[in-house]
């Protein structure tokens, strides 16, 4: 099997244990606090990033050493915040519509990359991050009825995790992955253990078991992540990400009983139109 199709189907696998990560978590955080949930999934992502941070650089120190400290903090808390945000959004409209929204941020991350690091947007990839607002605003459908608060924290989240993107691009020009991973994960535990302790309460046994399918997802999802990038290039296998919103919108349909409405179908088909022609520009720059 060559390098582009083991990534692809390296991709593919990422995308579904991640929405079955998805899935698990709008579950938890229906029943339990949501900074609980993420506390103890941070807890043990933590673990898992030391020991991959400290195989691929040879120490912790040495994974942790770093000369953009802030930025790299900053980093790892806005994706525990980003996070927090997003699981709430499951809880709030579903997996349907939370993922619908979120497939916004390739089109942010193309907007926000002129201000974040610097790089020339032409007019192209800003008519197709207007046509992919457009396709958010179908899913809203702001106007149409009195307009909920709650459609707006998806498009958060996929704010907080664009800037999360760009960010990460920012360190990687000084520091390795490893570093960048390890500061991912170590921040945000820091960050969420006093929260998860705060908001602490008893979980029954059943849902512990879901709490560990959780984990499992969670570390099991970043590990085939970082083998799909090692075997494959970003930009091959990036359009297989979307998969994430059908594999997201299956779960929700058939286990959570949610809806398939028109105006997310065609919100969504925009949204991912939208966002396969900035990478597809993003490519023909490149080359």
């Amino acid at each position: 099997m060559t390098g582009d199709r083991l990534g692809i189907w390296l991709m593919v696998a990422t995308t579904f244990v991640f929405a079955v990560q998805d899935g698990i978590s709008r579950h938890l955080a229906g029943e339990y606090n949501v900074l609980m949930i993420v506390a103890i999934r941070y807890w043990f992502f933590a673990a898992f990033v030391i020991a991959i941070a400290r195989r691929q650089a040879g120490s912790i120190r040495a994974a942790a050493a770093t000369s953009q400290p802030w930025v790299q903090g900053f980093r790892g808390l806005l994706l525990a915040a980003e996070i927090c945000v997003m699981v709430w959004a499951f809880v709030l409209l579903g997996l349907v519509e939370a993922h619908a929204v979120f497939t916004f941020y390739p089109l942010l991350v193309a907007a926000l990359s002129g201000p974040v690091l610097g790089e020339r947007v032409g007019w192209r990839r800003w008519a197709a991050i207007g046509v992919g607002f457009v396709g958010v605003l179908i899913i809203l459908q702001p106007g149409v009825a009195v307009f909920s608060p709650a459609a707006a924290v998806p498009l958060l989240a996929a704010f907080m995790f664009a800037l999360y993107g760009l960010l990460t691009r920012y360190v990687a020009r000084r520091d390795s992955t490893a570093t960048s991973f390890f500061w991912t994960g170590v921040t945000g535990a820091v960050m969420m253990t006093p929260l998860g302790l705060w908001a602490w309460e008893p979980m029954i046994l059943t849902d512990w078991m879901w709490m560990g399918a959780l984990c499992i997802t969670g570390a099991s999802g970043h590990w085939l992540l970082i083998k799909t990038y090692e075997v494959a290039e970003a930009s091959t296998v990036q359009p297989f990400a979307y998969l994430q919103l059908v594999f997201a919108s299956a779960i929700g349909l058939m286990i959570f009983g949610e809806v398939l409405s028109l105006n997310v179908m065609l919100g969504a088909g925009l949204v991912v139109a939208a966002g396969l022609f900035t990478l597809w520009r993003a490519q023909r720059a490149a080359a």
